[in-house]
This record gives C-alpha cells, sequence and structure tokens, in this order.
C-alpha cells in the first residue's frame, strides 16, 4: 500500500469512528438537562434514575471523545506536516478555542457528576447546560477549520508563500456556517434517533415500559426538530457548494456535461466509462432550481475540470443519494412522532410504532457518515481547496500503513469497551424499579 493511501485510509477510518462519539458527546447532555429539569418540576423519580443514567453515558462519550479526538490532532501532524506547516498558523484560531471550549466542558462536567447535594440544585442543573453549549461550541469550532480547507481565507497566496495572515477572518471562512449548521444538525438528529430506537426496542420488549417511554420522548424531540429542519440547511449547503465547488456538486449529482436546465438524479449506478448515471430517476431542471433558485442555470459538468482535479465520483454520489435518502426517512419518521403526539396518541400503544423506531436506530449516524465522505472525498484532490493537493501534504516517512494497523487495533478495542459499558447501562436500566429509583 502506497503511503498516500494508508495516511488517507487512517485518517478516514478514525475520523469515521470519532465522530460517532464527539456527535453524542455533543448532544446528550441537552437529553439529560431536560430530564433533571423535568426531576426538579416533578420530583418523578423515574426522571432522576434516567437523568443519572444518561450522566453516565455522557462521561463515557466524554472520555471516548476526548481520546479518539486527541489521536486525531497528533495525526495531522505525523501524517500532513506539509499541512500544519502552512496551515497552522492560519486556522491556528479554531483549534486554540476548541481547546478551551473543551476545558469548560470538562470543568463543568466534573460539577455536574460530582454536584449532586453539594451544590445549589438549579446551580447543579445549570452545569449540565453548559456541558452541553461548550460541546456544540467545540463541534462547530472543528468544523470551522474544516470549512477553512474547503473554502480557505484570511492569507494571500502569492508564489506559493502564504502571506498577511488573518486568523479571524480564516475562522470565519466562507463555508463555516453552513457546514457548522448542517453538521450541528446532522448530530442531533443522528443521536436523537440512536437513543430514542435504543428506548423504543426496550418498550418494544416490554422492559421498564414507563421509564423507557419518558427517555424516548425526550430523544425523539430533539431528533425530530432537527431532522425536519435539515433540508434547509442543505439547501443552503448545496446552494453554497454550487457557488464554491462546482466540481463537487457536479460529483455529488454525477453530471459530467455542462447544461442549462440540468435534471436532478435520484439513485441510479455510475458508469464512469461512458459518463452516464444508468436506472436512475430524472427530475428535470431540479437540479438546477436547486443549486441557483433558476430552473434554466447552468450547471458545470465534470467534464469541464481536469482529470486529476475530479474526485471519486462514484463513492460522491452514492454517498450523497445515501444522505439525502436517509435524511428524508428521518425527516418523515419525526413529522410521524409529532402526529403521534399531537394527534394520533393512541400509536403509542401500538407494538409496530416501537419496532419501527427501533430499526431507525442506526440510519442518523449512517446518513451523518455519508455526508462526511460527500465533504472530506468530494474535495479530493484538494486537501486546501485549489491550493494544496492532498498528494503534497503526506510525510515522506515510510511505513505509515503499520500506523494504519495499529489506530484500527486501537479504535476497535476502544468501540468494544464503550459498547460494552453502554449495554451495562442499559441492563441496568431494566433492571431498576420504578419505586427504588
Amino acid at each position: 500500500m502506497e503511503n498516500i493511501d494508508a495516511a488517507r485510509l487512517q485518517m478516514a477510518f478514525t475520523l469515521i469512528f470519532h465522530i460517532v462519539f464527539a456527535c453524542i458527546g455533543m448532544v446528550m447532555p441537552f437529553f439529560m438537562v431536560v430530564s433533571h429539569k423535568k426531576w426538579l418540576n416533578t420530583r418523578n423519580p423515574i426522571y432522576l434514575t434516567l437523568t443519572k443514567s444518561w450522566q453516565k453515558g455522557v462521561a463515557i462519550f466524554f472520555v471516548t471523545g476526548a481520546v479518539s479526538g486527541t489521536a486525531l490532532s497528533f495525526e495531522l501532524g505525523l501524517l500532513w506536516p506539509e499541512f500544519m506547516k502552512h496551515a497552522g498558523p492560519i486556522i491556528g484560531m479554531p483549534f486554540s478555542l476548541e481547546g478551551a471550549a473543551f476545558f469548560v466542558e470538562a470543568v463543568a462536567l466534573g460539577f455536574y457528576l460530582y454536584g449532586w447535594k453539594k451544590i445549589p440544585e438549579t446551580f447543579h442543573w445549570f452545569t449540565g447546560i453548559i456541558v452541553g453549549i461548550s460541546g456544540v461550541m467545540s463541534g462547530i469550532l472543528v468544523v470551522s477549520a474544516n470549512g477553512w480547507m474547503n473554502a480557505p481565507s484570511g492569507f494571500d497566496y502569492i508564489n506559493g508563500e502564504f502571506l498577511n495572515i488573518d486568523p479571524v477572518k480564516a475562522l470565519f471562512n466562507p463555508a463555516w456556517f453552513n457546514q457548522a449548521l448542517h453538521m450541528t444538525l446532522a448530530a442531533f438528529t443522528a443521536t436523537g434517533f440512536a437513543v430514542a430506537g435504543i428506548h423504543a426496542y426496550q418498550v418494544y420488549k416490554k422492559r421498564n415500559v414507563e421509564l423507557h417511554k419518558k427517555a424516548f420522548k425526550i430523544a425523539i424531540a430533539f431528533a425530530a426538530i432537527a431532522a425536519i429542519l435539515q433540508p434547509l440547511s442543505g439547501d443552503l449547503s448545496a446552494k453554497d457548494i454550487a457557488e464554491r465547488q462546482p466540481v463537487k456538486l457536479a460529483a455529488m449529482e454525477a453530471h459530467y456535461e455542462t447544461k442549462n436546465g440540468a435534471p436532478l438524479y435520484i439513485g441510479g449506478i455510475v458508469d464512469n466509462e461512458t459518463q452516464e448515471v444508468k436506472y436512475k430517476l430524472e427530475i428535470p431542471n431540479a437540479l438546477s432550481f436547486l443549486a441557483f433558485g433558476d430552473f434554466n442555470a447552468e450547471v458545470k459538468g465534470l467534464n469541464d475540470f481536469p482529470k486529476d482535479e475530479q474526485p471519486n465520483v462514484a463513492m460522491v454520489h452514492y454517498a450523497f443519494q445515501t444522505m439525502v435518502g436517509l435524511g428524508t426517512l428521518l425527516m418523515i419518521a419525526g413529522m410521524l412522532f409529532f402526529v403521534a403526539k399531537y394527534k394520533k396518541k393512541s400509536w403509542f400503544n401500538m407494538p409496530k410504532f416501537w419496532l419501527l423506531f427501533a430499526l431507525l436506530a442506526p440510519l442518523g449516524f449512517v446518513a451523518l457518515e455519508a455526508g462526511w465522505i460527500v465533504t472530506e472525498v468530494g474535495r479530493q484532490p484538494w486537501i486546501i481547496h485549489n491550493i494544496m493537493k492532498t498528494k503534497d501534504a503526506i510525510t515522506p516517512m515510510p511505513g505509515i500503513v503499520f500506523s494504519l494497523y495499529t489506530y484500527i487495533a486501537v479504535y476497535t478495542i476502544l468501540t468494544i469497551a464503550v459498547t460494552w459499558l453502554m449495554a451495562r447501562q442499559i441492563k441496568f436500566l431494566n433492571s431498576v424499579k420504578t419505586n427504588e429509583a
């Protein structure tokens, strides 16, 4: 395996794992504080049990997110030294601020975990809110750094030199808002459906039904709202990509020829040799409208760009279709929840309702991973868009493949450990009697 392939695989593998831990760590504190607030308002022991169980989950994912995120920070320097040499002074600010947000989150989490009956109840509850807000801010700052790679700004690139550096402008690069909004909503959607699905399965199996129903309703409320808002965020992102990264848009839709009134493809199999998409559903003029707000607008095709500046079309197209398809499904499921909550309360007594949400549990994270593939693979071959290619940023040191194998082993062990810990938490919840909470 070539160094460049091993390095890219390692980065992709660790990001795929870390993004799950990071998103859960960002979102679960909000479930925890809502349950805690319900306990303070009602003194229902079920909410206290649920709060204390979720706080353990928050602590577990905080630690695993910290470990996997630290490994990623080392990878940036070890695998891509040429990138860090130039990018470090420019995007050091979001990483530094992310460190500060992480520190605040750690302190607040300490107060929350060990503050029961030691500090005033309202302040104790408020520290949980700080955990959630600082976690989300941490995620936004990291996404801002990634946005800079897609929309580099805050410097002048003259004769191969990065001059007149403005870290603030780099932090608030043209892509940061759309990417941060889309990623935050995706985190709430994925985590909310995953947590809700786990509790829905326990209801379906008739295990501690009252507790799991309350947990489900808290998690799915966040998930449903985020899933319903996500298409609006996706529309903003698509329009932004159409302007700044037209080759990525062309790969997402597998359009090879520049065309006015470009159709939108749904599904299909990419044939790169014949430059066509077979067996797709085609909606005339829809892509032009979605990308530019004009049914007859011109959409550039892949053939307008050099071959060596095109991403892997099939991978980007399939990932994009997966993201949109699953996102649409989860949006519909979110709407079904609100219909059940306000119009069809009898659905909560139907086993099929709970089975449906149990089956949906992993799909949010599948959609999230697919969206990340669109973002990262769609930018290739650039590590800094239109400035530095990935192949020019790789370390000259040999043997990266052994580092790849080591990371696979470590992250696999980490995942098994986290899965075991969370399964133990669910088993504990099922064993708790309501009057013992």
